[in-house]
């Protein structure tokens, strides 16, 4: 089966086998401090269009739900085109502020596909204790995802299949395999979603964002995006400049790449964390991946390799598949706090126990023990076909190989593959997506880590240059986003900003 594009754009964080799913203030001085006021009436901000104005005007009513949180639905436009057609209910989740209330600060963690309320209720884990303290935590499922009218494209059975499948086929039979999935999760998209398949896009969720900040009754937008959330929020700050208020772009995605560069950039990223996990094995003693680096990388492709001819057994009665197998080495690479966990993996599988890594795909795919909790993988393919249909036939793919595999021996020609991602994409979007320049906005904080796998750093580097407002901040390190990953000057420097208006230097270095 094709795979998703690329790998995800999402912030993943491991812990002990769990997941946690991977911009103005009101009040804002002239000299960029803040202070505590009360929110605006919703709809106080005038909407885009008279149209507009109902969705613009709608009141949130919060409900309190899971554990002392509060939800709300949100009510948008199924085509901005045709605001009185049909509709999109979105699931939005706030965790009130613990302190001195100062505004929401809306929250995504990637994907797409990610659900952004599952992001907020886990504030406590993902953000520190200051931006707890004064913001409310506001997280969304953007369209098409979580509990805001999934798409649906595949059954869990055929899902199940997606990600075992193997995603380097090497044979022409695997090849037609290969690419016959990619028609069929295509078709899928629009025989089970219809309409909504062709209205998950970037920009539409970008303006859906406009229409919660006037919901939140805030003039202005705070705003804090990881992974693929920062091109969510690079395409709304282009959109609605003058709304922009405090925003962070964390693990940078620059929406101006090609398809090839990202796929590329990613491959290289990967093999780079590979090589550092094993590295660190290595350093170490011991290592059980044996004396070298080098040595360490052939036993792990060796492997995968034996995964591919046999499948391994696992306690949950389903078999290590090769995908599983890929998914649930990548997984943990997303995270250094994760690579005590890959190593007991590794070792498990190793000794013929494909249970651990299989949980990592799982966690990974959103699959829990009895099926998916939520439609992530689904959609992951239909929001990044439907902003970029791209796709590269078998013959360009083998061209391809050689600078995939020398950039990337283990994970180049998985991501060369994923080039053939949106071969079979029936649907297209109904709005061009802006080049992201934002002229005339507040100044956006972009992060960038050194050796971030999913987004690597030369990503934030052209975003912060694109933005006219653009503030980079780098930080020397491995992992995917750089906020609360044990680095005091990055969250220094985001806390400073987000709560007291303190804008970083630009080009500062942690």
């Amino acid at each position: 089966m094709t795979r998703a594009v690329a790998f995800l754009l999402v912030l993943a964080l491991v812990v002990g086998g769990a997941s946690v799913a991977a911009i103005a203030i009101v009040g804002h001085g002239d000299d960029g401090s803040s202070a505590s006021a009360p929110s605006p009436e919703p709809g106080s901000s005038e909407a885009p269009s008279a149209d507009l104005a109902p969705f613009y005007g709608q009141q949130l009513s919060w409900e309190s739900c899971r554990d002392g949180d509060q939800c709300a639905t949100l009510t948008v436009p199924l085509d901005y085109r045709h605001p009185d057609g049909e509709t999109i209910d979105l699931a939005v989740l706030k965790v009130p502020a613990s302190g001195d209330r100062i505004g929401s600060l809306v929250v995504n963690p990637g994907g797409p596909g990610a659900p952004g309320t599952d992001y907020a209720a886990s504030a406590d884990a993902v953000f520190r204790e200051p931006l707890r303290r004064a913001y409310d935590i506001v997280g969304f499922d953007p369209r098409g995802t979580g509990g805001s009218d999934p798409v649906d494209c595949l059954s869990d059975d055929d899902l199940d299949a997606y990600v075992a499948e193997d995603p380097d086929p090497d044979t022409p039979a695997e090849v037609d395999d290969y690419l016959g999935w990619a028609d069929a999760i295509g078709a899928g998209c629009v025989d089970l979603s219809g309409d909504l398949a062709a209205h998950v896009s970037t920009v539409e969720a970008a303006r859906d964002m406009d229409v919660l900040r006037s919901a939140l009754g805030e003039s202005a937008l705070d705003y804090f995006g990881a992974s693929y959330g920062t091109k969510l929020g690079a395409t709304y700050a282009d959109l609605f400049p003058d709304r922009v208020g405090r925003f962070v772009l964390d693990g940078a995605l620059d929406p101006e790449i090609s398809a090839r560069e990202l796929s590329l950039g990613q491959a290289k990223g990967f093999e780079t964390e590979l090589r550092e996990y094993v590295g660190d094995c290595v350093e170490q003693g011991g290592c059980f991946l044996g004396d070298s680096v080098d040595a360490g990388i052939g036993r792990i492709q060796d492997f995968l390799a034996d995964v591919e001819d046999q499948p391994l057994d696992t306690d949950s009665g389903r078999q290590l598949a090769i995908g599983n197998a890929v998914y649930g080495i990548v997984l943990p690479l997303y995270s250094r706090d994760s690579w005590t966990y890959l190593t007991q993996a590794l070792k498990q599988a190793f000794d013929g126990d494909g249970t651990t890594l299989l949980a990592f795909s799982d966690i990974y795919a959103g699959r829990g023990d009895s099926g998916y909790t939520d439609n992530s993988l689904e959609a992951n393919y239909a929001i990044n076909c439907l902003d970029d249909p791209t796709s590269y036939t078998p013959d360009e793919i083998e061209a391809e190989l050689p600078a995939f595999e020398q950039a990337a021996p283990t994970f180049g020609p998985v991501l060369a593959w994923s080039l053939a991602s949106c071969s079979g994409v029936q649907v297209t979007a109904t709005e061009k997506a802006p080049k992201v320049e934002a002229k005339g906005a507040a100044p956006i904080v972009v992060i960038g880590t050194t050796r971030d796998p999913a987004t690597p750093y030369d990503w934030a580097v052209s975003l912060a240059k694109e933005l006219d407002s653009g503030v980079l901040v780098s930080r020397d390190g491995d992992g995917h986003t750089g906020y609360n990953s044990g680095n005091s000057c990055v969250d220094d420097a985001v806390e400073s900003y987000l709560v007291d208006g303190t804008v970083p230097q630009d080009g500062l270095s942690c």
